[in-house]
């Protein structure tokens, strides 16, 4: 797991701005620092955050949020374009479903309900990921792509990027697991939701991810097949994306 002291960006506002950055990909290369970030929302910048951010030369960003979601936290960031990517949330309705049905809601229940969610990102909603995809070809400057904890939306995301880039899977899950001992979750709000379903929804596990990757490698052929048949990701768009976004040999 390469280390680097700024890969979590010290931010008030929002807990899980992270770099990409560091990580090796094809042929050994390093993926550029300060290109790449994910995180979780930008509603609850600070001034001091802000400032940081434009040090950064934000170009734009790209925001994995539902309607509502971005509605009720919006954000403003001058001179940084925004671009919605919308995926609309499901579990929470889902689980509140299992329960007014009678079903048992407990942790393995909500694991499950998670797993579900990493396989519909995989087919599902790979229209946007195609988008995201677009944006890192075409797109000019640094981008942050975010959702609303920066973790299972954005989580596949990252892992797209990065198994994209040649990213051993090993890395990509140690990346998808930061977020563990970095984001802080919102005070939970009182709920008849057991605490135990509700600390799942609120974590990453590494079955959520192990969950997408199975199910990319048994339903698409693996990671390659499915960049280039589902995202639209040939070998001329791979070399293009490591121009751009992997360290010179």
């Amino acid at each position: 797991m390469p280390s680097h002291p700024e890969r979590i960006l010290p931010l008030a506002g929002a807990s899980n701005f992270r770099d990409l950055g560091g990580y090796r990909g094809r042929d050994g290369r390093a993926l550029r620092w300060r290109l790449i970030f994910r995180s979780d929302h930008l509603a609850g910048l600070t001034a001091a955050d802000r400032a940081l951010l434009q040090d950064l030369g934000l170009a734009y960003t790209l925001d994995f949020r539902g309607v509502q979601e971005r509605a009720a936290q919006s954000y403003s960031l001058p001179g940084v374009a925004q671009h919605s990517l919308a995926i609309e949330p499901s579990v929470s309705q889902q689980l509140q479903a299992l329960q007014e049905a009678g079903g048992r809601v407990d942790a393995a229940a909500a694991t499950g309900l998670m797993q579900d969610l990493y396989r519909s990102l995989v087919d599902q909603h790979a229209p946007r990921y195609a988008e995201l995809f677009q944006h890192l070809l075409h797109g000019q400057g640094p981008l942050v792509f975010h959702c609303t904890a920066g973790k299972d939306r954005t989580g596949w995301a990252a892992a797209l990027i990065l198994l994209a880039l040649g990213v051993p899977r090993e890395v990509v899950m140690a990346d998808f697991l930061i977020t563990q001992r970095c984001y802080r979750h919102p005070p939970l709000a009182p709920s008849a939701t057991p605490l135990e379903a509700l600390q799942v929804m609120w974590g990453v596990q590494p079955s959520f991810l192990e969950a997408a990757l199975h199910w990319v490698d048994s339903r698409h052929g693996g990671i390659e097949h499915y960049l280039q048949d589902r995202l639209g990701l040939g070998p001329a768009a791979l070399d293009a994306l490591a121009a751009r976004c992997l360290q010179q040999a």
